[in-house]
Order: structure tokens, then C-alpha cells, then sequence
């Protein structure tokens, strides 16, 4: 079983996965990071000085200022501005790969195959088809130019 094992991790496929999983990962940190410190910031001071991380429901009758302020104080909140980043972070992340994706399959596509010389012609009289070098049609015995 180690054995097999030690063969189904040592194909390229298997490392090439875990590489992309680890890259995959640090991608997803740099695009939350981008969403969170560098886009949303400007969308939210053109929307009125918006912060979009502090965006929540109070669901208690229990007042908070803050997100932060309310999850200290365990009250419960529906936190609606963390789920729109989350929801753009994940849309860039899915745009990226289409991306990648769309790229390494315009790269792996395979050349279209060579036209194929016929091998075959069709007899003028009968229809049938017959092998191009024929002179004369094998089914109704007439002579092909």
C-alpha cells in the first residue's frame, strides 16, 4: 500500500495539484487584501465614507456602534457588509482563474488535422463509390475517365 501510495504522489499530476492549491491560497490573500485595503475603501468614501467592514444589523435590542464593538459583546449581527467583500473577493477570484484557464486551454489546443486526401471516387453511372485508381467501376462495369 506505501508503495502505491509512493506512485500516486510522485505523478506530476498530484505535485502540479498541490502546487496550484498552494498558489491558489496566497492568490486568495492578495485579492482579499486588494478588496478590502485598496477597492472598497475609495467605493466607500464616493458612497458617503461607507465602510463596508462595519456594515451589520444589530439583530438584539442591545446597542453597538461597531461591528467589533458587537461581537465583543456577543451580540448577534447580520454582517452584510463583510459578506459583500467576501462576495467581490470571490468574484475577482473566479474572474482570474476563468482567466488562467481560458489561456492554458488556448495553449493546449490541438493544431486542426491535416486535410485528408480522398481515397475513394464516385462512378458516373451507377453512383457507387470506387477506389481512385480504378479505371473501370467493380458494380456496373463501365468505364471511369
Amino acid at each position: 500500500m506505501l508503495k502505491e501510495f509512493k506512485e500516486f504522489a510522485s505523478k506530476g499530476n498530484v505535485i502540479d495539484l498541490a502546487v496550484g492549491v498552494v498558489i491558489g491560497a496566497a492568490f486568495g490573500k492578495i485579492v482579499t487584501s486588494f478588496v478590502s485595503d485598496v477597492l472598497m475603501p475609495p467605493i466607500g468614501l464616493v458612497l458617503g465614507k461607507v465602510d463596508f467592514s462595519n456594515l451589520f444589523i444589530n439583530l438584539s435590542s442591545r446597542p453597538a456602534e461597531s461591528l467589533a464593538e458587537a461581537k465583543r459583546l456577543g451580540i448577534p449581527t447580520l454582517n452584510y457588509g463583510v459578506f459583500l467583500n467576501t462576495t467581490i473577493d470571490f468574484l475577482i477570484v473566479a474572474f482570474a482563474i476563468f482567466l488562467v484557464v481560458k489561456q492554458v486551454n488556448r495553449l493546449k489546443r490541438e493544431p486542426a488535422p491535416a486535410p485528408v486526401e480522398p481515397t475513394t471516387k464516385e462512378c458516373p453511372q451507377c453512383c457507387t463509390a470506387v477506389p481512385i485508381k480504378a479505371v473501370r467501376c467493380p458494380h456496373c462495369t463501365s468505364a471511369i475517365g
